[in-house]
């Protein structure tokens, strides 16, 4: 495994190197380590870098894998997740990161309700306008915010989003730069037990331009773990 150790070497001093030009701390940017495919190995010697999150696409990957993982990470759920598979989300998962509806939401708080717990949750805004894209209308989310509020075990802690897949740096970079203005404006509303703590953007491709807009959660796999196997 000393790939993963020296690409998260190599990974770390880029995260740097653009925190540094954009003026801000490295230190206060977290990486969640997105673990599609990679064994429970690859997630140990993630954890013995240093990394602390690991990110799941799919519910049921994280559920045979999570029991076989030891070290003690915080999981993010970071995939699409459907309304009917909100019960192991919360089962699995510290913090789902693309809450994009609000009947998925009410799913997650009900669930979690039965759990005794409160499920964290990032609400996922689609900036790029694709269709292809989950994710809440921009001008549709601080309607969201207002009607998820008050669910009572359900807490919101910021944004993600996924950058428009384009070669051109302004249109990416304005993507993430929306996702800033957008928790900037929801948290000007001062909506009770709401925070703006996370702004989850940026991945292996495009997460140095994610940083320079103020990006303080990586969603990187490749980029630590290298190619997928075919």
């Amino acid at each position: 495994m000393d790939h993963i150790r020296d690409n998260w070497e190599l990974l770390r001093a880029r995260i740097e190197r653009a925190a540094e030009r954009s003026g801000r701390a490295a230190s206060a940017i977290e990486v969640v380590a997105v673990s599609k495919t990679r064994s429970a190995r690859e997630i140990e010697a993630a954890y013995a870098c240093g990394l602390r999150l690991v990110g799941e696409n799919r519910i049921q990957e994280a559920a045979v894998k999570r029991p076989q993982v030891a070290a003690p990470l915080a999981w993010h759920f970071v995939g699409h997740l459907q309304t009917n598979k909100a019960g192991r989300a919360v089962e699995l998962f510290d913090l789902v990161q693309s809450v994009d509806s609000a009947r998925l939401a009410r799913a997650l708080s009900r669930r979690a309700e039965q759990a005794g717990r409160t499920i964290e949750v990032l609400l996922q805004v689609n900036t790029a306008g694709s269709l292809s894209q989950g994710g809440v209308a921009p001008d549709q989310l601080v309607n969201l915010v207002a009607a998820l509020a008050p669910l009572p075990h359900l807490r919101i802690r910021g944004l993600m989003t996924i950058a428009a897949h384009s070669e051109d740096e302004a249109t990416v970079r304005g993507c993430f730069r929306t996702l800033r203005e957008l928790g900037e404006k929801v948290a000007e509303c001062e909506f009770a037990d709401v925070s703006m703590d996370y702004l989850s953007m940026g991945m292996s491709g495009d997460f140095e331009l994610a940083i320079a807009e103020g990006a303080n959660l990586l969603r990187l796999g490749t980029a630590i773990f290298g190619p997928r196997p075919t």
